[in-house]
C-alpha cells in the first residue's frame, strides 16, 4: 500500500513539476480544456430531454417522462424524412464534387514552380473561405435572379429565359452543392499541400531517372504519400453526411424552394427553437449524432482495411 502511494506520490510531482515547467504551453491547452467541458459535456446532460416533454415552465428534472414516444413520433413525420432526403442529396453532391476537387487543386498548386504564381493562386482559392454566407449568399440571389449574371451568360449562349433560378426547387441542390464547393475547395487544400510539402525530393528524382513521366510521378509518388490525408477526410466527411451547412440553408432557403432546401439541422432549429418543440428537436439530433457516429466508425473501418489495417484515427 505505501509503495502505491508513494508511486501516486511521485506522479503527482512530475506532473507539477512538468506544468510549472510549460505553464505557458499548459495554459494555452487549459483554456481548451475548460472550453470543452463548459460547453461540449456538460450541454450532454441536456440530452434526457429527447426522452421526456419537455417545456419552457418545466426544469429537466420535473418535465415528465415519455420514453420513446418523441422516436416514435419521427418515425412517422414525413416533414422529417423530406428532410433527410435533402440532406442526403445535397451531402453526396458535396461528396461527388467537394471531395476530390481539393486533391486535385492541391497536386495543382504543388506542381508550380512560379513561387510567385503559386501563392498568388493560393490566394484566390482561399479567399472565398473567408467570405460568410450571408455575403455569399447575396451574391448568389443576384447571380441567379431572373436579370442577374446567370441568366445574362445563357442569353450570351443562345438560351433566352427570365426564370428566377433560386425560386425554382429543382435547381436548389446543385445550387446549394456547387457554391458550397466553390466556397470550401481552396481550403481543403491545406492539409494536402502541408503534407505534400515533406515528400522526400529524392523519390521524383529517381523516377525521372527511371524515365517516369510528370502524371506517372503524380499517381505514383505524390497520391500515396497523401493517402493517409485523403483517408482522414474521407472519415470527416462521410460521417458528416447528415450535418448540412445551417448557415447557408437559412440564406438560400425560401418559401419556393423549401421542399428541396429544407434540411436536417434547418428542420431541428424550425421546431426546435421557432416552434418550441425542445424534446422532439433534441430526439431528431440525438438519432442524427448516433448515426453519424455509426459512419465514421463504418468508414473508419473500411479505410483501416484499405490502408493495410493502419488506422487513421
Amino acid at each position: 500500500m505505501k509503495g502505491k502511494q508513494q508511486s501516486v506520490t511521485n506522479r503527482v510531482r512530475r506532473f507539477g513539476h512538468g506544468f510549472r515547467k510549460q505553464w505557458q504551453l499548459q495554459g494555452m491547452a487549459l483554456s481548451g480544456v475548460i472550453y470543452m467541458i463548459i460547453f461540449n459535456f456538460i450541454p450532454i446532460y441536456g440530452l434526457v430531454i429527447a426522452f421526456k416533454n419537455y417545456t419552457v415552465i418545466d426544469t429537466i428534472q420535473n418535465a415528465q417522462w415519455v420514453g420513446l414516444d418523441n422516436f416514435k413520433v419521427i418515425m412517422n413525420d414525413k416533414y422529417f424524412w423530406q428532410s433527410v432526403v435533402n440532406t442526403l442529396g445535397i451531402s453526396f453532391l458535396k461528396l461527388l464534387f467537394g471531395f476530390v476537387l481539393p486533391i486535385i487543386i492541391a497536386v495543382m498548386i504543388y506542381e508550380l514552380r512560379d513561387s510567385i504564381f503559386k501563392r498568388v493562386v493560393q490566394t484566390i482559392s482561399y479567399l472565398p473561405h473567408f467570405l460568410s454566407w450571408i455575403i455569399l449568399g447575396g451574391m448568389l440571389i443576384t447571380w441567379f435572379s431572373s436579370n442577374g449574371m446567370f441568366n445574362q451568360l445563357l442569353s450570351l449562349s443562345g438560351i433566352h429565359t427570365q426564370s428566377n433560378h433560386m425560386l425554382d426547387a429543382g435547381k436548389y441542390w446543385w445550387i446549394a452543392s456547387i457554391s458550397d464547393v466553390w466556397k470550401e475547395a481552396g481550403w481543403g487544400t491545406i492539409l494536402y499541400l502541408a503534407t505534400m510539402a515533406k515528400i522526400d525530393p529524392t523519390y521524383y528524382e529517381a523516377a525521372k531517372m527511371d524515365g517516369a513521366s510528370h502524371l506517372r510521378q503524380i499517381w505514383s509518388i505524390t497520391i500515396p504519400m497523401i493517402r493517409n490525408i485523403i483517408s482522414l477526410n474521407l472519415i470527416l466527411t462521410v460521417s458528416g453526411l447528415l450535418n448540412s451547412n445551417l448557415d447557408q440553408t437559412l440564406v438560400l432557403m425560401n418559401s419556393q424552394n423549401q421542399p428541396k432546401s429544407e434540411v436536417i439541422n434547418s428542420y431541428v432549429y424550425r421546431i426546435g427553437l421557432m416552434q418550441g418543440d425542445f424534446s422532439y428537436a433534441t430526439a431528431v439530433g440525438l438519432g442524427i449524432s448516433v448515426i453519424s457516429l455509426i459512419l465514421l466508425i463504418a468508414t473508419n473501418f473500411v479505410t483501416k482495411k484499405l490502408n493495410d489495417n493502419q488506422s487513421v484515427l
